[in-house]
């Protein structure tokens, strides 16, 4: 059957394909669960532009679940988003008195939308609280902490979800099909890319190491390391990567433009790049009976690909929303998330051993 022919029926059958799926961690033991259908309340820590230009409007758009509070530390935006979203002033907090959140019932889950840095730390204090998470990738400054993460909410018996939204959206979840169930053969290289050209805040926080721990790989590479990972369905073994900068006044701090190439057990030639100086977003794959690719890879909106059989043709969706409805359904049925804290720590496994690489100039394991 010609790919752009895909049914309904076999779209939905697919939808659970993903390397989330296929390589989850064993079940969370006993969680105390909400009551089954029950319409979650989600928690914004952090109002950035990111939960207000994204998560925010999502959550208007979500079946599972609702805006229910938000966490800031600035008195203006949260006057400006209780009259927006009609939140109650109860359900108002701020970086001081977050952990009073665990007596809120009307919160269920947190989202943490915090600079990177911070993330460890609300992961933390908000399973302690008794809420589920969802973290924003990257997951965290480095696997360690991500471990840290994981074994907090393990032993608070919450479930821990990081933002990879892309595994909710369509056309994704078919590259993700077509190469682990090797459609067209067995995938034998894979070219991914992912950035823009930043113009913005010299003094913002994504250029701050500290806050940030790193650049365009940081906040853009994540997705071409997520994008070669989900397409072969198999964990890299081994990185080499050199990177260059064009405006190192700019990019003092961090890290402007990397490249790397990954190995992986199956011999695949994959390399990737990322960049906050190059206006990039592509997956593109090359099989033995064909080729398939993705272009715009890994936007909000817009996603677009073509295989061998011709273009693919799926809806676009608000992927965030797909994303936290997904995560509301695994917590009222005490199932895990097919983005759970591991998938953020292999990632940021990966993205460690290329920065050890930049500092070494040699292939770096990926453990």
């Amino acid at each position: 059957m010609a790919l752009q022919k895909t049914s309904r029926r076999d779209f939905i059958r697919n939808a659970s394909i993903g390397i989330g799926a296929l390589a989850m961690g064993p079940a969370l033991a006993q969680l105390a669960l909400a009551k089954p259908g029950k319409k979650l309340g989600i928690a914004l820590v952090g109002l950035g532009s990111y939960a207000g230009g994204q998560l925010a409007p999502a959550l208007q758009k979500t079946q599972n679940c609702y805006l229910a509070g938000i966490v800031t530390g600035t008195p203006a935006k949260a006057i400006d988003w209780a009259k927006k979203y009609n939140i109650p002033e109860k359900n108002i907090y701020n970086y001081q008195n977050f952990d009073e959140i665990a007596k809120n019932p009307d919160i269920d889950i947190v989202y943490v939308v915090l600079p990177v840095s911070l993330h460890k730390e609300y992961t933390i204090r908000a399973a302690q609280a008794g809420k589920h998470v969802i973290c924003e990738k990257p997951m965290a400054l480095n696997a360690r902490d991500c471990e840290a993460m994981i074994a907090a909410c393990k032993k608070a018996n919450r479930l821990l979800s990081i933002g990879y939204r892309l595994h909710f959206e369509p056309h994704t979840i078919e590259i993700m099909r077509l190469g682990q169930k090797e459609i067209f053969g067995k995938v034998k290289s894979i070219e991914t890319g992912n950035g823009f050209t930043y113009n913005g805040d010299p003094n913002a926080w994504r250029l701050k190491k500290a806050l940030a721990g790193g650049g365009g790989l940081m906040d853009m590479g994540i997705y071409a390391i997520q994008g070669s990972r989900y397409t072969l369905g198999q964990e890299p073994i081994a990185v080499k990567a050199t990177q260059e900068k064009n405006r190192p006044d700019f990019f003092k701090e961090v890290d402007e433009t990397v490249f790397w190439e990954l190995q992986f057990p199956g011999g695949q030639k994959v390399t990737g790049k990322s960049s906050y100086n190059h206006d990039w977003g592509y997956l593109k794959a090359e099989a033995e009976r064909g080729k398939f690719q993705l272009e715009p890879a890994y936007g909000y909106g817009g996603i677009d690909g073509f295989t061998s059989n011709g273009p693919l043709q799926f809806p676009q969706i608000v992927q965030q929303a797909a994303q936290m409805d997904d995560f509301a359904t695994c917590v009222n049925q005490n199932k895990q998330s097919r983005v759970p804290g591991e998938e953020g720590l292999k990632d940021m496994k990966v993205v460690d051993a290329i920065y050890r690489s930049l500092d070494s100039g040699n292939w770096e394991k990926i453990s």
